[in-house]
C-alpha cells in the first residue's frame, strides 16, 4: 500500500514539474520571438519566430532526458508529443497576445 502511494505522489509530482517547465518555456519563446521579431505587421509570418519555439521544444526534450525525471522504457511518443503541444500553444498564445497588444491601444 505504501509503495503505490509513493508511486503515485512521485508520478504526480513528475507531471507537474514538466507541465510547468512547458509552460515556462513557451512562454519564454513567445516573449523572445516578440522581442528578436518586433511588433511590424509582417511579424507574424516571419520564420524567426517559429525556429525559437523549435529551439524551445528541443531544449525541454534534452532538460527531460538530462534531469532523468523519466526511465528509457517510460518516455515515448506520448511524451515527445506532449511537450511539444504544451510549448507550442503556450508559444502561441503569448506571441499572439504580445502582437496585439499594440494594435489594441
Amino acid at each position: 500500500m505504501s509503495t503505490t502511494t509513493i508511486s503515485e505522489r512521485r508520478e504526480h509530482l513528475r507531471s507537474i514539474g514538466v507541465t510547468a517547465s512547458c509552460a515556462l518555456l513557451g512562454v519564454a519563446a513567445g516573449v523572445i520571438s516578440h522581442q528578436e521579431v518586433g511588433q511590424t505587421p509582417e511579424a507574424a509570418t516571419d520564420g524567426v519566430g517559429l525556429a525559437i519555439v523549435l529551439i524551445a521544444i528541443l531544449i525541454q526534450y534534452v532538460l527531460v532526458k538530462v534531469s532523468g525525471l523519466y526511465g528509457e522504457d517510460e518516455f515515448g511518443i506520448k511524451h515527445y508529443l506532449f511537450i511539444s503541444f504544451m510549448i507550442f500553444a503556450f508559444w502561441f498564445v503569448t506571441w499572439g497576445i504580445l502582437l496585439t497588444e499594440a494594435y489594441l491601444s
